[in-house]
């Protein structure tokens, strides 16, 4: 599927707050805790605990939250399919929609039972 400019503001206006809980949901109910959520975001975004739990409270949206953001040099080794995109062909045009994808894969290994350190890619 072929990312578009108006897929790509639809996502950058979505409140992150909104969508949280439903990765949270998705994952306890695969036996998976809100530490290793946060633990998956924090090092995909470069966020201590108390950043992430205020942009939380800010609801602020996923623009913003990956605006502010201090990606991980390792990033690019997420590859996969989510949601029907493969992210490595998603153009660099549309970097917020390839992070939050990116970000999404890594929920979607945590949540299929992946270990940890394979998770955040330790090379």
């Amino acid at each position: 599927m072929k990312v578009t400019a108006e897929k790509n503001e639809k996502v950058a206006n979505m409140i992150f707050a909104s969508i949280y809980p439903l990765y949270l949901n998705r994952l306890v109910k695969n036996g998976r805790t809100k530490e290793e959520l946060d633990q998956v975001i924090k090092w995909f975004t470069g966020y201590d605990q108390d950043t992430l739990q205020a942009l939380i409270d800010e609801k602020v949206t996923f623009g913003t939250f990956f605006q502010k953001a201090k990606i991980h040099a390792n990033a690019h080794l997420i590859k996969g399919v989510v949601c029907g995109y493969r992210i490595e062909e998603i153009e660099d045009e549309f970097e917020l929609y390839k992070q939050c994808r990116r970000m999404e894969k890594l929920i979607d290994e945590l949540a299929r039972g992946r270990k940890m350190e394979k998770i955040l890619r330790k090379v």
